[in-house]
């Protein structure tokens, strides 16, 4: 919740009255490592806050996983286009270690919103956090190689090659393990010359 809290008053100030009615209209909940929480198909009405964790977001494409980003602790998490115009989503969640989260489902969210009228800011900020999600995703894809991929993400993710499997991290670069592998290999005697 301090978490939550402090992430929100980046955003928005709370008073005491206003972070007890936050707490009545929040869930928190466990998954187990492994565990798809969220899986295509479904519509979203939920908005995840990681409290602690690591979460996995990947699509099916053809019978195959393809990871598409990872969230960690501070980060909100929605199926943006499913949860704003109520359609079935083609994302899939996955909690890569055991992970908690806070939830707010969308009819609390309104309930929050007419009581709190400011906290509409949360859904706004989870929305818009896909967005920018999606957007750097994209933009990776198209302006960088593998190679610049890997790097860009060691030096801004680097806790993930602790926190993820490999093959996870290899569909997220577009490459296989194996081509992972020689790329690690690489950046390596690189940084070693």
């Amino acid at each position: 919740m301090k978490r939550l809290v402090e992430n929100i008053k980046t955003y928005i100030s709370l008073n005491q009255e206003e972070l007890s009615l936050l707490k009545k209209y929040l869930t928190k909940k466990t998954y187990n490592k492994k565990t798809i929480f969220f899986e295509e198909g479904k519509i979203a009405n939920e908005i995840y806050f990681v409290s602690k964790g690591c979460v996995r977001l990947f699509y099916n494409v053809d019978g195959n996983d393809k990871t598409a980003f990872f969230y960690t602790e501070g980060q909100f998490i929605c199926a943006g286009e499913s949860y704003t115009f109520n359609i079935p989503a083609i994302e899939n969640y996955q909690a890569i270690e055991n992970t908690d989260l806070i939830i707010f489902t969308k009819s609390d969210i309104e309930k929050l919103a007419l009581l709190i009228p400011k906290m509409e800011v949360i859904a706004r900020v989870a929305v818009e956090n896909e967005l920018i999600t999606s957007q750097k995703m994209i933009a990776s894809f198209v302006t960088k190689s593998p190679e610049e991929r890997y790097i860009e993400l060691l030096n801004t993710q680097k806790e993930l090659f602790q926190r993820v499997p490999q093959q996870y991290i290899a569909s997220f670069l577009g490459v296989s393990p194996e081509t992972l592998s020689r790329i690690k290999l690489r950046v390596y005697k690189k940084e070693r010359s």
